[in-house]
């Protein structure tokens, strides 16, 4: 028999993207390698056979962490599965694998967006939110206890985070990087069609210079949009002639950040989509991925522009720079709010070359082997392997 495997998730809807769509393709790719997946959440929609919702009966959009808790001992005692791997802190799991970096960690991220004189209070205010301080205590307790679930860091920078907030034992801890669903081929000719449209939109044409930079997140603020926005009102003060257009895609509101561009004065060089249903085709017909972000435990959208084949731009706070080389594949910047940096990164992409040369780097060294999760579930079966051997299940 197969070995069954139950992911723990608060959400299984794939729509929400991030974590949820994560979640939904690992299940995939571990299934695939011989195991039984299933996935176990609060709250969602059982779409297939192998999802269970656990609190569909309870009201609200989120699920406390007692109640969920609970929810699951009653549907593990009453069905078995061999490994439980969760991405939310139970401590009566296997596997803790937080995809979105640990809860201490983005308290003090989310408050770095703010101007200094606010980033204390922000700090402070976080814990009025009971449903976070209740996953942030549970959290702390199952990293800071001897024994307990084994934590799977989806990057270094989320392994870091573990070391500097809660001591966590190396022993309980090992690093495997966050890989994606690689896209199937996509139609030149609808690549080249969308291209000609964006650039339409901008004012220019498929003959122009036009370097097309995308930036793709449902929170423009903790992504760093504002940051990147001024980056490009910097180039555009040096050089009237930039090449270099944004193109916005996410769900957020873009009313502030249209009157940004108008005051920065590149109105005319960004776009904003607003969400999109097909990322990888908006990928394939830009040229550069650029996310500034102040907090990305392993940025997905970086993750598939380099599995695109597409060079990147990102920084220090996103995990996803395991999975490249600075100044071959793309380049990382310090800080977020550090315009200068940003903008001469920004410029170097404008020069074709440059471009280019990034690009076919990352073919040539296989980038998209490296991003794809079926390299995350190959890894995670050593972990699954060890775990059922100590189980005596092997």
């Amino acid at each position: 028999m197969k070995p069954k495997i139950a992911i723990i998730i608060e959400r299984a809807d794939v729509s929400l993207g991030g974590a949820e769509r994560s979640v939904s393709e690992l299940a995939e790719a571990i299934g695939a390698i011989g195991y039984e997946t299933h996935i176990l959440a609060a709250k969602g929609q059982a779409t297939v056979q192998n999802v269970h919702i656990l609190c569909a009966d309870v009201g609200g959009k989120r699920t406390n962490y007692k109640v969920f808790a609970n929810a699951l001992k009653k549907h593990t005692e009453q069905t078995h599965y061999d490994i439980l791997h969760s991405v939310l802190p139970f401590d009566f799991a296997d596997i803790y694998q937080p995809r979105s970096g640990t809860f201490a960690e983005s308290i003090i991220r989310k408050a770095a967006t703010y101007r200094p004189v606010l980033q204390t209070l922000k700090k402070k205010t976080a814990f009025l939110n009971f449903r976070r301080t209740a996953w942030f205590g549970a959290e702390r307790r199952l990293a800071e206890a001897q024994t307990g679930p084994l934590v799977v860091a989806i990057s270094n920078y989320v392994a870091k985070q573990f070391r500097a907030h809660y001591h966590i034992p190396e022993n309980r801890m090992v690093v495997i990087p966050n890989g994606v669903k690689l896209a199937g081929q996509i139609e030149k000719s609808r690549v080249d069609s969308l291209r000609a449209k964006l650039l339409a939109q901008l004012g220019s044409r498929n003959t122009d210079n036009a370097v097309l930079f995308l930036f793709v997140g449902h929170d423009f603020k903790r992504k760093g949009l504002d940051c990147l926005m001024e980056a490009i009102g910097r180039l555009q003060k040096t050089d009237n002639n930039t090449p270099t257009r944004l193109v916005v895609a996410g769900r957020a509101s873009s009313t502030t950040y249209r009157r940004l561009a108008a005051k920065l004065g590149v109105e005319e060089k960004i776009i904003f989509l607003g969400d999109v249903g097909n990322v990888q085709e908006l990928i394939a017909a830009t040229d550069v991925a650029v996310l500034p972000t102040f907090d990305d435990p392993c940025s997905r959208f970086i993750l598939e522009a380099l599995a695109a084949g597409k060079p990147v731009i990102t920084t220090k706070f996103n995990g996803a720079i395991d999975l490249f080389a600075d100044n071959r594949h793309g380049r990382t910047i310090d800080d977020p709010r550090d315009v200068a940096a940003l903008s001469e990164a920004i410029e170097y992409f404008t020069n074709r070359d440059n471009l280019n040369r990034a690009a076919n780097a990352i073919i040539s060294d296989n980038l998209r082997r490296n991003v794809s999760v079926d390299r995350v579930a190959q890894q995670l079966k050593a972990v699954y392997d060890e775990i059922l051997k100590k189980k005596g299940h092997l």
